[in-house]
């Protein structure tokens, strides 16, 4: 009888062991069970100057379908590999996207304006030209002290009613689940969704209702220096990636 009770004690230490020990795993994204769900789908990079020299042709034959590219942040900041990447991922022929990081210390059209001065026309007969995405995040201090939703909300409208009538596109909204209900899901749920979620599946946070997913953000490819890591995403597989090539 304690040897049987021993035994049990023991194996639902085990067990136990195991749980704690997978929850930090994926916690800290040493493992992605998201790796699982994403087998057909077409996979994506996003990438900033924490990726030097990237080789686009590279990250292609590793099925690598398209490619997001930081532009601006703010009203007055450039990505200063912006334009290195851009051409050379137009030389690969990779389908590319530029994107801008918000700030809610300068105004939405101020911002519209630093982004449409730095990425230019998106139109061209190659057709490999995605439309443009603005990631929606809170710094670890504004998530202490969060901006008000009204100032968000009202400054947002200004970036993208400059960014459409420029490329008579919605652009495409990148945020958390998080994020997404506090200030996005009243005033933007028609936008195009890009959701970050790197701990579980997708549909957990949006069901059926999104477009592109950053799955990882601790992924490993050859191509690229600097950053050991590079942010995955892939396409909602109901469409693929023509949904997102500038029209």
């Amino acid at each position: 009888m304690i040897k049987r009770l021993l035994k049990t004690v023991i194996l639902l230490a085990l067990v136990g062991g195991v749980a704690v020990w997978g929850y930090f795993a994926v916690r800290n994204r040493d493992i992605s069970i998201n790796q699982w769900f994403v087998g057909g789908l077409e996979l994506g990079v996003d990438v900033s100057s924490y990726q030097m020299d990237v080789d686009f042709g590279k990250l292609m034959e590793q099925g690598v379908k398209f490619a997001y590219i930081k532009a601006t942040e703010g009203s007055l900041h450039t990505d200063g590999s912006f334009a290195e990447k851009w051409a050379a991922a137009g030389e690969a022929g990779m389908p590319v996207g530029a994107y801008h990081y918000f700030s809610y210390e300068s105004s939405g059209v101020k911002q519209a304006e630093n982004f449409i001065n730095t990425v230019g026309k998106l139109s061209g007969v190659d057709g490999n030209f995605l439309i443009p995405a603005i990631d929606m995040e809170l710094s670890t201090e504004q998530k202490a002290n969060p901006p008000e939703k009204s100032e968000v909300v009202a400054a947002l409208k200004a970036f993208l009613a400059v960014l459409e009538e420029e490329y008579g596109v919605k652009p495409l909204i990148y945020a958390e689940r998080g994020y997404y209900d506090q200030y996005l899901a009243e005033d933007f749920s028609d936008y195009p969704r890009w959701v970050r979620n790197v701990f579980y599946p997708v549909w957990v946070d949006a069901g059926e209702g999104w477009l592109v997913w950053q799955y990882n953000d601790k992924g490993v490819l050859d191509g690229y220096g600097g950053e050991k890591y590079i942010d995955l995403n892939v396409i909602n597989g109901k469409y693929g990636v023509d949904e997102l090539r500038m029209k």
